[in-house]
C-alpha cells in the first residue's frame, strides 16, 4: 500500500472485503489514514472522492522573491501544479498565484498584490461530471476544493477530470446499448445474463412486432417476391439515421447545449438533413432497383419508401431522448434499441404499404 498514490489506495480499499481494508489501513500513517477516510466519506461521483490533498500554499504577505526560494527548497511540485494556493494561517482561501504570475513579475511584490483574488473553486459534495463541465469551458488545469467555510481542503486536476469524462462517455455508450454501467468482459456469465436481459425481452417483443407487420402484408410479398429482398435495406438505412440522431441529441445534452426551446428547431433541423438525404440515397437505391428489377414502380416506391422512413428515424430520434429527460430517466439508456425497433417496424409498413397502394 505505502508505494501507491493516495487514489489508488482508495481504488484499493473499495474493492477489498472489509476485513482486509481495516489491517491495510492499520499499515499506513496516521495523517494518510485520515485522508482515506475523509474520502471514502464523499459518494462515489463526487469531487470530494477525486480530489488531491497535496497542495502548495503561500501567504499572501509574502514577496514573490520568498515564493522562488520556497519552490527551490522543495525541489519538486506535485503534477499538474501550475497555480499556488494563497491561504491564511487557517487554511481559509484568498485567492491563487500562476507560475507564470511567480515568473514574469517583480520578484519584490508582494504575493497579495498580483494573486488572483476571485479563483474557480469547488465543494467537495458536487457532482464530478458537471465540474467536467466547468474545466472543459475554462481550460482549467488545477482548481481548489473548500469546504462550506472557504478553507483549502485540496484541489482537483484534470488528470482527475479525464478519467471523470471517460468513464461518464463509457457508460453513457453502454447505456445506449441496453448495457449496465457495471458491465464489463471480465463480468462473470451470470451477471452478464442478469444486465441484458431487459432489453433482450424489449428487443424480443418489438422483433415479434415487426414480424405481425410483415404478415400483414403476406399477399403482396407473395405477389412481388422482390420486395423480401428489399425491406432489409428500407430498414437498415432507417435505423442508422436514427441511431446517428440519437447520439447527437444525447451528446448535446450531457454538454447543456440543448435549451428549452430547441424542440421545434432540432426537429425540423434533423429532418432536413433526412429529407436531403434521402432524395439521395433513395434516389439512388431506386434507380438500382430498377435497374435490377426492370421495374421503374417497383424503384419508385423503393425511394419514397427510404426517404419516409429517414424522416421518421430523424423525428423519432429528437422525440426519443427529450421525451425521456421529461420522464426523468437517462436519455442515453436503451435508446438505440428502441429507435432500432421503430424503424424496422416503420420501415415494414411503409414500404410494404407503398408496395401494395402502387404495385397491386
Amino acid at each position: 500500500m505505502q508505494p501507491l498514490d493516495i487514489d489508488e489506495q482508495v481504488y484499493l480499499l473499495q474493492h477489498l472485503p472489509r476485513n482486509l481494508t481495516g489491517r491495510l489501513l492499520a499499515t499506513l500513517p496516521a495523517e494518510k489514514r485520515a485522508r482515506i477516510r475523509q474520502i471514502m466519506r464523499y459518494a462515489d461521483n463526487s469531487v470530494g472522492s477525486i480530489m488531491e490533498f497535496e497542495v502548495i500554499t503561500v501567504r499572501p504577505e509574502a514577496t514573490l522573491a520568498a515564493v522562488q526560494r520556497y519552490l527551490r527548497r522543495l525541489g519538486k511540485m506535485p503534477e499538474n501544479t501550475d497555480k499556488l494556493f494563497v491561504t491564511t494561517r487557517n487554511k481559509l482561501l484568498l485567492g491563487e498565484l500562476e507560475l507564470q504570475t511567480i515568473l514574469l513579475n517583480d520578484a519584490q511584490k508582494r504575493v497579495g498584490e498580483v494573486m488572483e483574488g476571485d479563483p474557480v473553486t469547488f465543494q467537495p459534495h458536487e457532482e464530478a461530471e458537471k465540474v467536467a463541465r466547468t474545466f472543459e469551458r475554462d481550460d482549467l488545469l488545477s482548481a481548489a476544493v473548500i469546504d462550506a467555510d472557504g478553507k483549502l481542503i485540496g484541489r482537483l486536476t484534470i488528470d482527475e477530470i479525464v478519467d471523470v469524462v471517460y468513464e461518464e462517455t463509457d457508460n453513457d455508450l453502454r447505456r445506449m446499448g441496453g448495457l449496465s454501467d457495471e458491465e464489463d468482459v471480465f463480468a462473470p456469465v451470470s451477471k452478464a445474463v442478469k444486465t441484458r436481459w431487459a432489453w433482450l425481452a424489449v428487443n424480443l417483443c418489438t422483433a415479434f412486432i415487426a414480424s405481425r407487420v410483415i404478415d400483414g402484408f403476406e399477399h403482396t410479398i407473395s405477389q412481388l417476391v422482390a420486395l423480401a429482398s428489399l425491406m432489409p435495406i428500407v430498414a437498415g438505412i432507417g435505423g442508422n439515421t436514427g441511431n446517428q440522431t440519437i447520439t447527437m441529441i444525447v451528446r448535446a445534452m450531457a454538454l447543456q447545449q440543448i435549451q428549452p426551446g430547441s424542440f421545434t428547431f432540432l426537429i425540423l433541423r434533423e429532418m432536413g438533413v433526412a429529407l436531403i438525404n434521402g432524395l439521395v440515397w433513395g434516389g439512388i437505391m431506386g434507380a438500382i432497383t430498377w435497374w435490377l428489377y426492370d421495374d421503374p414502380q417497383l424503384g419508385g416506391v423503393m425511394t419514397l419508401a427510404m426517404m419516409l422512413n429517414l424522416l421518421m428515424a430523424a423525428m423519432m430520434g429528437v422525440i426519443i431522448p427529450m421525451v425521456m429527460v421529461k420522464l426523468g430517466r437517462d436519455p442515453a439508456v436503451g435508446s438505440s434499441v428502441m429507435i432500432t425497433a421503430i424503424t424496422d417496424t416503420g420501415g415494414f409498413f411503409i414500404f410494404l404499404g407503398l408496395a401494395t397502394l402502387f404495385l397491386m
